[in-house]
């Protein structure tokens, strides 16, 4: 039952780390540049917005959530937690914490809330009060080798545990219990206030207390005051090991380490005495971050170079929970026929399978040795067909989740396109290099025909949903149409004034469009071969100026084009995008843009932007082309003479923002696009929208519940409709005794029909009415099934949001009835077998303990 959410709220840079309170209300975001945003889990929102001015490192609440210390350059800040007063700040800066030498990395609190450990990367450890003690205001710790990863206390206690990243871990303990801190005298407090004053009057915002901590401090700061020893130093890595910690988690109550490495690899040890639990190597990337849940039975690992996300229950050995996105970037995607499963191909070669309302990927199919670049559901939506790069056409079962049939060809040809005709009986696959289009048949897997006849590479297939017709598009400037029922002979060839990039059926199969690439998308009538309309689509693109182009964004979009079109359900509106942060969405017949996408606000991305940022600029050029003497983290500081930027084989690059697919959803409810920010699924999102049908003066709430109470229920349900209030439209249709639905369904005019089984739809999904919602579908279909069958095309979409909701409580249930099944066939086992036992050993066993031995079976 794992649920995923995405919050409605964005920064506009990559987010770096994150800081969450104790009780789970409020999360602090802050990007790569320090902008921070100060969010509420419990409304989904973004309270606050702070800008720390330099990139911040870590962030960490005290325990009591009264405050958090952020870390960024070689200081740690101490501000005042918000939510727990009322004031017009959220974020007022309570102390300035000096003392590293380098930049601080990591933060740790005692349980009290009154110390905190800050890392740096200058090998040092600074133990800091929260509040001025009178024996410990700062305290400098050494002894590591390399950059410190994570420092922890343990319970209760001023003991420290600090791991640096050659993988060794110091165990510290101090002469003081947490208790034995104390408060520090106050001073002349009138001669403070006057300071107080003064200084308000010169300064704008108060700045908050500064202290300055020293790394060897003399004899006399020392005397009284806490002090630290080692008293042991352990090593991670074996003898000729040199592997890099990467993260560290340590859960204080089991005294549980969890520490990764570079490799992929993370150990498990129970502290102080540093006992190795279990290693294990979980990828081949580095662990990026780890965390433990509160009782320490499950720890979650980040792999951030594969998008590898784990939850691993330690004691059983097992995967709670393992997701993984494409390594590279989506190429592709297809929603299977009733809308609830969407198939994802990538350029690593890998097709997954996600559910859409849970938001996971349950299965990933690995055959492919190179790039896919198309995949789609057979009709059944049981069979997924991928076409790649490798030269192959492979089919995978859902129910068995196999790859049953690989298809070929002759001479092997790189295959850029992919499509299936209505039955799912026929494949068709078109290539890049030698300009032909592949036939095979799904039953036997043989490879029925080769069209030829385009001169230049098949960019785009698509097979008439109604008909046996399909439509290839070419760069030669043209689109074919081939009748498979006449022998695949060319029905028909139109030609236009540009390179074609993709072409797209109606859902109804009566006209086609086009996607050029000179930007414009044209509407045919493929029956007749006559254009019947088209959009000048490129300035709606509206491309970014990538950070290395010579040439504005507005010139650089005069050579754009879309590059993926796809009809909505109903046919009436089309979806284009390309390579621009914008998805469109055009109205056909009237041919305007209806509404525009933007897809990303991410400016870590390139070709963002639409003007290049002038802080960037120099007397040289733009920033991004001036080599950088270092490379990234992991390259090497020093570059060799020539070397544009560190290691030459770290490649440090920015992504370019990008949609390469987009389809709708058969339930016309949402659409999804693969871009190079993952894969998006907008849906129409049911909130409080008044939006009334045919209304009149009489219709109100009140009058409709007068209408309920005389008992004319189709009244009271078309009054609802036509109000179109959610919440109304249910009570009124549970207000409706089961024993008379039947009589209602047979009255309810025939507009109203398909009104109340998309309603049914939606509510399927939240209501816990299952039987009663059935009974209503179950009439309304059998009473009005042949009516609504000649208007099928446009009640399509509502039927397969139906099905989706029904199919998804199917699974759900029939899983719950299996396991019932299963326990009782147990239990009636387990009381056999106790029958047994007890003529078999009558006199040895006592009765007492039989019946408690079965009772802990059961």
């Amino acid at each position: 039952s794992n649920k995923c959410e995405t919050f409605p709220l964005a920064t506009r840079l990559n987010i770096v780390c994150v800081g969450l309170s104790p009780d789970g209300s409020l999360a602090i975001l802050i990007d790569e540049e320090g902008a921070a945003l100060l969010v509420s889990l419990i409304g989904k929102c973004v309270i606050h917005r702070f800008y720390f001015h330099k990139p911040v490192h870590s962030v960490s609440f005290s325990p009591d959530g009264k405050k958090f210390v952020i870390t960024k350059d070689n200081v740690a800040l101490m501000y005042h937690a918000p939510g727990k007063k009322r004031e017009f700040n959220a974020f007022v800066l309570d102390k300035t914490y000096y003392g590293p030498y380098d930049e601080t990395t990591c933060i740790d609190w005692t349980d009290d809330s009154k110390c905190f450990a800050v890392g740096s990367k200058d090998m040092s450890t600074w133990v800091f009060g929260a509040e001025r003690w009178a024996n410990l205001i700062y305290y400098s710790l050494g002894g590591h080798k390399d950059v410190i990863v994570a420092c922890f206390f343990e319970e209760n206690s001023l003991d420290l545990y600090t791991i640096s990243q050659d993988a060794a871990l110091c165990v510290w303990q101090c002469d003081t219990e947490l208790d034995g801190l104390k408060p520090r005298p106050p001073k002349d407090a009138s001669r403070e206030k006057n300071a107080e004053k003064i200084d308000d009057e010169f300064l704008e915002e108060p700045k908050g207390e500064e202290i300055h901590g020293k790394a060897n401090p003399n004899e006399q700061e020392t005397r009284d005051k806490v002090k630290y020893s080692r008293v042991a130093k352990y090593f991670f890595n074996k003898e000729g090991d040199f592997n890099n910690l990467t993260s560290a988690a340590y859960h204080k109550k089991t005294h549980l380490l969890v520490t990764g490495f570079a490799s992929g690899i993370f150990h498990l040890h129970e502290l102080p005495d540093f006992n190795l639990i279990h290693s294990l190597s979980i990828s081949d990337q580095r662990i990026a971050s780890i965390s433990i849940n509160c009782t320490g039975d499950w720890i979650a690992f980040g792999c951030s170079g594969l998008g590898q996300l784990l939850v691993w229950e330690w004691q059983s050995e097992s995967y709670v929970l393992k997701q993984q996105g494409h390594f590279n970037s989506m190429v592709s995607l297809a929603y299977s026929p009733d809308g609830q499963y969407i198939a994802t191909g990538g350029e690593d070669g890998k097709v997954k399978v996600w559910n859409t309302s849970s938001s996971f990927c349950f299965v990933t199919f690995t055959e492919h040795s190179s790039g896919v670049t198309a995949v789609t559901f057979t009709s059944n939506g049981y069979v997924i067909l991928s076409a790649s790069l490798d030269g192959t056409v492979r089919a995978f079962d859902l129910h068995r989740y196999r790859n049953f049939r690989t298809f070929t060809s002759p001479r092997p040809s790189q295959f850029s396109c992919l499509a299936v005709d209505s039955s799912g009986e026929i494949v068709s696959a078109g290539s890049q290099d030698s300009f032909e289009i592949f036939i095979w048949s799904m039953q036997s897997g043989r490879l029925l025909d080769v069209l030829s006849g385009h001169e230049g590479p098949i960019s785009s297939l698509s097979f008439n949903p109604m008909k046996s017709v399909l439509a290839s598009a070419s760069w030669d400037k043209t689109v074919k149409l081939w009748d498979m029922v006449d022998s695949w002979r060319t029905k028909e060839t139109l030609i236009l004034n540009s390179d074609v990039l993709v072409v797209a059926f109606r859902p109804d199969g009566k006209e086609l469009a086009v996607a050029a690439l000179n930007g414009q998308i044209t509407f045919w009538d493929h029956e007749n071969a006559v254009q019947i309309g088209s959009i000048e689509g490129r300035h709606d693109l509206q491309m970014g100026r990538k950070e290395l182009d010579k040439i504005t964004a507005k010139q650089a979009a005069k050579g754009k084009s879309f590059t993926t079109l796809c009809y909505s359900a109903d046919g009436q509106s089309i979806l284009a995008g390309g390579l621009s942060k914008f998805v469109c969405i055009y109205n056909v017949k009237e041919q305007i843009l209806m509404k525009k996408f933007e897809i990303s606000c991410n400016f870590s991305l390139d070709a963002m932007e639409e003007y290049l940022d002038r802080r960037k600029m120099t007397e040289f050029g733009s920033m991004a082309l001036i080599d950088e003497g270092a490379g990234g983290e992991d390259g090497v500081a020093i570059p060799l003479p020539g070397v544009k930027r560190g290691d030459m084989s770290y490649r440090h690059f920015k992504p370019e923002i990008r949609v390469t697919c987009l389809r709708f959803s058969p339930t016309g409810r949402s659409w999804a696009a693969t871009t190079t920010e993952g894969l998006l699924i907008y849906s129409l999102d049911t909130g409080l929208i008044f939006d009334p049908f045919e209304l009149d003066i009489d219709i109100t709430p009140s009058n409709i519940h007068k209408t309920l109470l005389q008992k004319e229920y189709t009244m009271a349900i078309v009054m609802a409709f036509k109000l179109n209030e959610k919440k109304l439209i249910q009570e009124v249709i549970e207000a409706v005794p089961s024993k008379e639905v039947d009589v209602v369904c047979s009255s309810l005019p025939d507009l109203y029909v398909e009104k109340v089984l998309e309603f049914l739809a939606s509510a399927f999904e939240m209501s816990c009415h299952l039987e009663f919602y059935l009974i209503w579908t179950h009439k309304l279909l059998m009473l009005h099934g042949q009516k609504l069958k000649t208007r099928s095309v446009k009640l399509l979409p509502v039927i397969q949001f139906l099905q989706k909701s029904i199919q998804r409580h199917f699974e759900d249930v029939s899983k719950l009835c299996e396991w019932n099944i299963y326990n009782i066939k147990y239990a009636l086992a387990i009381s056999q077998q106790r029958g047994m036992k007890r003529l078999a050993e009558e006199t040895s066993v006592d009765e007492d303990d039989l019946d408690s031995d079965s009772d802990y079976l059961m």
